[in-house]
């Protein structure tokens, strides 16, 4: 547990470094940390680092390690959504990242209203147009957002994307930026939800989206180390 520590105090001075470097206050950025297949003590080991928002892939797993964990935190579903597991989101997060369709927020709507809470969420857009990545296509997105915020039990809160899964820059940071467009687009066309948050930047890229405005960076193998083989 020493070297999540150790691995946390490093992620802060980089964040730092690259926020400066952009012009940026790093007091604005927060880190999800990813949790995917780690302990529930390794989380609650990064929760005494200070650490307070954790994003899980599946559902099944966060609710299996949600009950283990002892102290609070804030829980973001980072993964691909099936309708079917929708009730049991709303139940486990209190934002999910990875809505896409209008067909998935309807079924998060409905539940969060059978609940008695609103959920917050980000849409989730395939800014580099691999078939492999989810997400709705950029053309779509003034629509689906526009249907996604009239949604009542919904809280729209911005935006989240997977940058290029290539090791050129210029192609990883022309995703990052392209949601930043996008967003600034949405922002004046329905300035009654909220685009506060853009949530790009993994553990190999984090530096590349806090240059283009990221103010969520989803970590997971930076922090907590590579996961077992």
């Amino acid at each position: 547990m020493d070297a999540i520590r150790a691995n946390w105090q490093a992620l802060q001075e980089r964040i730092s470094r690259a926020a400066l470097a952009a012009g940026r206050d790093p007091a604005g950025i927060e880190v999800v940390a990813v949790t995917k297949t780690r302990t529930p003590q390794e989380v609650e080991a990064a929760l005494g680092c200070g650490l307070r928002t954790f994003g899980e892939n599946r559902v099944q797993e966060a609710a299996a390690k949600k009950v283990q964990v002892r102290l609070p935190a804030r829980w973001h579903l980072i993964g691909h959504l099936q309708g079917n597991k929708a009730g049991k989101a709303v139940e486990l997060f209190d934002l999910v990242e990875s809505v896409d369709s209008l067909r998935l927020g309807a079924e998060l709507d409905r539940r969060a209203g059978l609940v008695g809470h609103p959920l917050e969420i980000l849409i989730q857009v395939n800014t580099s147009g691999a078939p492999q990545q989810s997400g709705a296509a950029p053309e779509q997105l003034p629509e689906l957002a526009a249907q996604l915020a009239s949604l009542p039990h919904l809280r729209l809160r911005g935006l989240m994307t997977i940058g290029a899964l290539s090791p050129d820059e210029a192609a990883v940071r022309s995703c990052f930026a392209r949601l930043r467009r996008l967003r600034d687009q949405l922002a004046g066309q329905l300035p009654q939800a909220d685009w506060s948050l853009l949530s790009m930047g993994m553990s190999g890229d984090f530096e590349w989206a806090i240059a283009e405005g990221a103010n969520l960076l989803r970590l997971g193998t930076a922090l907590f180390g590579a996961r077992p083989a």
